[in-house]
């Protein structure tokens, strides 16, 4: 399982979600805009649905589905997967992870100084 606001899909998205697919059949949580919004302060470009279909448009995730607005943590319990694939600089939600019983893994960066939103949201 893998999470994110997956924002102006980049190539970075792609080889997280790619990395993450090694570890077996992949489920991908997007975060909500009400989310994106508290973590973030400001909306994401692109509305929820709008990044649930472009995550989908890879044919990476074996299933893909927006976050809970009311638990963070509710598609683990629905899904229970064995393995958390983390970006190398994910933090938000982390911290109680290790009360379930799975493997965490964190993922390597992918030409972080190009492919990161941040970055191409100013250009």
């Amino acid at each position: 399982m893998a999470f994110g606001t997956f924002d102006l899909l980049h190539p970075g998205h792609i080889n997280f979600l790619r990395q993450a697919k090694k570890y077996g059949g992949l489920i991908v949580v997007i975060a909500r805009d009400k989310t994106v919004r508290q973590v973030k302060g400001k909306l994401p470009r692109h509305t929820e649905k709008q990044r649930l279909t472009a995550v989908l448009g890879l044919n990476l995730a074996d299933r893909a589905v927006l976050g809970s607005l009311k638990d963070k943590y509710a598609a683990i319990r629905k899904y229970r997967p064995g393995i958390i694939a983390l970006g190398y600089d994910q933090k938000y939600f982390t911290d109680q992870l290790k009360n379930f019983n799975l493997k965490i893994i964190r993922l390597k960066a992918y030409k972080p100084n190009k492919y990161k939103t941040s970055i191409l949201k100013l250009k």
